[in-house]
């Protein structure tokens, strides 16, 4: 029997177009040059586009960001100067065409602005993460043996199709087919297009109810994932064991609590901000429901393993 819709998924965001690339670029560089031009010292500038000086300082941001090791410097150095300056011939001729007065690249000069400035301040209060103990590592492994002692792997077989071909008709034939290869015969005998496929899943690559929920049932049993413009119809064809040891995962354990104590630090901050300041909010309608009136917290417990997807980034050992 099928099981439908066991898991919904909203579509998957479309890509950056490259377009939309050179846009960030060029409002932030727009961005760099809206602050004023720095007096460079001499052996400092490395190229000079239109009488605009690019220095080594910016060029070793460029390198800092992109995470450039000492052996790949010299080359990654010659290929992002090249960027540095091509950037520069955009900034020049968006300025020539007035873009920098343009209300909207205003706008999103000041957002950027703001978002930086922020991420700053909230950088420098957790500058020092609280490093957990071990104590605190083997407790977080003990008490999610769904992602580390008791792991499963299931090996899941696929047919993959539009989501506008799930018909009544064909949810009818699911409905009643043995298994995936009779549903396969059956969508090609009726012109339905699809295609074939595997996939190995973990139990800490689910949420735990969906995991729970798959491993209870049979083998070979059919049920339906929607992932917006596409459906997969899905049975399991095995379930093996993949423990994972406290000493293989501490280490990523270790950075989760710690991006987690970071992220409560962060919280802290935001709470004490709050309260320190007098906040008005002009429109009834847009206004956020205040403190008593906002849904309870998580338990610090469920906050622990509740974290679905941060926890499971944190066993997704292979």
């Amino acid at each position: 029997m099928l099981n439908q819709d066991l898991l919904s998924t909203a579509p998957v965001a479309s890509r950056t177009p490259r377009a939309s690339l050179l846009l960030v670029t060029l409002v932030a560089a727009l961005g760099l040059s809206a602050c004023g031009q720095k007096e460079s010292k001499p052996g400092q500038s490395l190229a000079s586009v239109d009488g605009t000086e690019i220095t080594v300082l910016q060029l070793n941001e460029e390198l800092q960001r992109a995470g450039v090791s000492n052996a790949q410097k010299d080359a990654a150095s010659k290929q992002l100067l090249a960027q540095l300056v091509d950037r520069q011939l955009l900034v020049n001729q968006a300025t020539k065409d007035k873009l920098d007065r343009d209300p909207k690249v205003l706008a999103a000069l000041e957002r950027s602005k703001a978002m930086i400035l922020a991420e700053a301040y909230l950088q420098k209060q957790i500058s020092t993460p609280t490093r957990p103990s071990k104590e605190e590592v083997a407790a977080y492994y003990e008490k999610n043996p769904q992602f580390f002692a008791n792991r499963k792997v299931l090996e899941m077989r696929q047919l993959v199709l539009a989501t506008q071909d799930l018909s009544d008709e064909v949810k009818a034939y699911i409905d009643g087919a043995k298994n995936l290869d009779d549903v396969a015969n059956w969508l090609e005998q009726h012109q339905v297009k699809f295609a074939r496929g595997q996939a190995n899943r973990t139990t800490a690559d689910l949420p735990v109810e969906l995991s729970s929920k798959l491993i209870s049932m049979p083998k070979g049993q059919l049920f339906i994932v929607r992932e917006g413009e596409r459906s997969l119809l899905i049975s399991i064809a095995d379930i093996k064991e993949a423990p994972v040891t406290l000493e293989q995962s501490a280490a990523q354990i270790e950075q989760f609590l710690a991006n987690q104590k970071s992220k409560q630090k962060a919280d802290a901050e935001l709470v004490r901000l709050r309260a320190a300041a007098k906040i008005d909010y002009l429109n009834g309608a847009t206004a956020p429901a205040k403190p008593a009136e906002a849904k309870p917290a998580a338990s610090a417990e469920a906050a622990a393993s509740g974290t679905d997807a941060a926890a499971r980034g944190v066993a997704g050992l292979k």
